[in-house]
């Protein structure tokens, strides 16, 4: 990653990395990360759906760099594709480093949500 670079999309989410999400080294659980990904993509999903959406499936996600405690993550949303009933997102997530006040890409990933009427069945996401 060039020491320019931007995040791509529009910021749907921002939180602080706090010490119980955090490893004895203090590096935040990936698992913690991906939860405010998804939480993310749902909100931009369902904006968009104007309605309930749900996690179908993630795709090519890899950690390039740690969260550390302390650090703001900020998770951007950038809607891919409209399909009939799902919607395919793009995820970014962004660390700025407290010490530092430095901005650093430590994943991205692929979401695709789906969306669902009152029964809980896939239903057409709506023509904008």
């Amino acid at each position: 990653m060039t020491e320019d670079a931007k995040p791509r999309g529009t910021l749907t989410l921002r939180t602080m990395a706090m010490p119980a999400d955090a490893n004895p080294a203090g590096d935040i659980f990936g698992g913690w990360v991906m939860a405010q990904m998804d939480l993310a993509s749902g909100i931009s999903a369902a904006e968009r759906a104007k309605g309930r959406v749900v996690t179908a499936a993630v795709k090519e996600m890899a950690f390039a760099l740690p969260v550390k405690i302390g650090d703001t993550l900020s998770i951007y949303t950038e809607i891919e594709r409209v399909g009939r009933t799902s919607i395919t997102l793009r995820i970014e997530a962004w660390a700025t480093r407290a010490r530092y006040n430095k901005m650093e890409r430590v994943t991205a990933g692929t979401f695709i949500m789906v969306a669902l009427d009152e029964n809980g069945q896939p239903k057409p996401v709506p023509a904008e």
